[in-house]
């Protein structure tokens, strides 16, 4: 094969650099090597936002970030055949209007799933142990002082509201329940929660009766905003709040309000929004709140699941495969994709 007719795959730059590493560690960019497929990284300023031109000469994209791409700039990509997500989210992408567009898009929900349980697994359990106000004891040398004086909740006996009970939602009850903790999630997701057990309620009712709120869900144009100043106002004066989905589900505002006022205990977020959120943020200036910075599953397991998930997702394209990773799988077939297809679509996994 010629360097001209190689498969091209451009890395974007919010989380690769030039010689190939990454913001996650070794992503197995050998594996695409190996496939015969080229890589590059994307132009500098293209972390925002990408055009035609940035575009130009890519059959997929490998995004480590948020990069936006719709159906109108695939339409002036007409080389583009493939948008890969490094994790599983996907904002900012339209799934749908690429797939109409004939360019498939790929996550790694499966690779995510456990690594992201148990990072809202940590934070309730930091919450619940005040993990946080009791290493700043020991490390201040506050012992005779301040010993004792953050007793943490616990969680035995408490009940755990998830909002979002997609794959990391039902991964979470699964570690929580065995804990002595009671699942609860909402009425959207009600479904898929009586698979398993869990009662479902209002929203509403949902912040009423939990101890610990924890969100797992995907951020889309209806769920945007949809932890505001009304839901903290119906939690518990005791109860915390856990975000490990995306910031823009939760008025930031609201909540911050929240936790100054007392309406509730307190907070442990991995993600915010905007991100990364100015240093100038109150929440910052808070002593009720455990932050990280949208990173917390990123352990060694995250890193070596999601590489091998999203490499076979890009070598599986490039080879006219639709990867079982697709999104709007029944809007983009084998007449459809512009790849160049060699087998039916791989059955997805339910």
């Amino acid at each position: 094969m010629s360097s001209k007719d190689r498969y091209v795959v451009g890395l974007t730059r919010d989380g690769a650099r030039a010689d190939g590493s990454t913001i996650f560690g070794d992503v197995g960019l050998e594996r695409l090597d190996q496939a015969g497929i080229s890589w590059r990284l994307m132009p500098e300023g293209s972390q925002g936002s990408v055009n035609a031109e940035v575009l130009a000469g890519l059959d997929a994209v490998l995004s480590f970030g948020h990069m936006p791409f719709s159906a109108e700039l695939a339409r002036q990509a007409p080389r583009l055949k493939h948008v890969a997500r490094f994790g599983a989210g996907f904002d900012g992408i339209d799934p749908a209007g690429l797939a109409a567009e004939g360019v498939l898009v790929t996550t790694t929900p499966a690779a995510v799933r456990k690594p992201l349980a148990l990072s809202g697994l940590t934070l309730i359990l930091a919450a619940a142990h005040r993990l946080v106000e009791n290493h700043r004891v020991a490390a201040n040398g506050l012992w005779e002082t301040q010993r004792g004086h953050y007793r943490g909740p616990g969680i035995d006996g408490r009940t755990v509201g998830i909002i979002g009970f997609g794959s990391v939602g039902t991964q979470l009850a699964e570690y929580l329940q065995p804990l002595g903790v009671k699942v609860i999630t909402t009425d959207r997701n009600a479904s898929r929660a009586a698979q398993h057990g869990i009662e479902s309620y209002p929203l509403l009712e949902l912040a009423m009766r939990s101890d610990f709120v924890v969100v797992t869900a995907a951020l889309t144009g209806e769920t945007r905003g949809l932890v505001d100043g009304k839901f903290f106002a119906a939690m518990k004066p005791s109860a915390h709040f856990v975000n490990i989905a995306r910031g823009g589900l939760v008025n930031q505002a609201d909540l911050t309000h929240a936790l100054v006022d007392g309406t509730i205990a307190g907070a442990a977020l991995d993600v915010f929004d905007p991100e990364p959120p100015s240093t100038a943020d109150p929440l910052f200036a808070l002593d009720n709140v455990i932050l990280s910075p949208h990173s917390l599953c990123w352990t060694a397991d995250f890193t070596r699941e999601v590489s091998a998930s999203v490499m076979t997702a890009v070598i599986q394209a490039s080879q006219g495969e639709i990867p079982e990773t697709a999104l709007s799988r029944e809007l983009l077939n084998v007449s459809t994709w512009r790849g160049t297809p060699r087998r039916l679509p791989v059955a997805q996994h339910a």
